[in-house]
């Protein structure tokens, strides 16, 4: 059941808890920085939530004004749930957390989902060219162009893309931080590669130490 909880405290980082606070609230929050999802991709990304856990997060976001709900047109037609724009002022907040936690150890076998290794790609990627990339992870397409010191991630298929890349999500992180390891990614099946090689390994390699 969705809750009403509030910390009564006027502070406004208390009045922020009240809002995104709950147990998996800003991880719904994350799997919607790179654009619109429909309630399977979030439930999908979210294997430690229940269903009906994850409805209510989106249902109390929802009603505090930081995700919004609406249709697709035709053909498509499925409902999607997207940040508002104060829902996407998080984004920082949600970043900022996420290097923070980079001191933290990883639990052993803990989920690594598709957004989580997106997002880190985006904000350690320093890429000095341009080039566009499809790339597909757990049954997903994505967008992936880079230009000199920048790059973005949008849901969808890019049309002639310069390279492709079809895998999951942890062994695309393990090529992010051995970008060495593609050719035998290749050779034994964990991944499928396609279009210029060179600037698929440009992609795993330009980016923060």
């Amino acid at each position: 059941m969705p809750t009403s909880r509030s910390y009564g405290d006027a502070c406004t980082i208390a009045r922020a808890l009240d809002v995104v606070g709950e147990r998996w609230a800003l991880l719904v929050v994350r799997e919607l920085l790179l654009g619109p999802q429909r309630f399977s991709d979030v439930r999908r990304a979210l294997p430690g939530a229940s269903s009906n856990l994850v409805t209510d997060r989106l249902r109390e976001l929802e009603g505090h004004g930081v995700v919004a709900r609406r249709k697709l047109p035709p053909p498509a037609g499925s409902t999607v749930y997207e940040l508002t724009g104060w829902g996407r002022e998080l984004e920082p907040v949600v970043l900022a957390l996420g290097a923070w936690g980079g001191g933290i150890p990883r639990p052993p076998d803990a989920h690594l989902g598709t957004t989580s290794v997106l997002l880190f790609l985006r904000g350690a990627a320093r890429p000095r060219r341009a080039a566009c990339y499809r790339v597909e992870l757990d049954a997903r397409v994505w967008t992936v162009r880079t230009e000199p010191g920048r790059l973005t991630v949008e849901p969808g298929a890019p049309e002639n893309p310069d390279a492709a890349i079809r895998t999951d999500p942890p062994t695309l992180n393990a090529l992010l931080e051995k970008p060495s390891g593609l050719d035998a990614a290749i050779a034994d099946g964990r991944v499928e590669a396609s279009g210029d090689r060179k600037a698929l390994r440009r992609l795993l390699r330009e980016r923060l130490a």
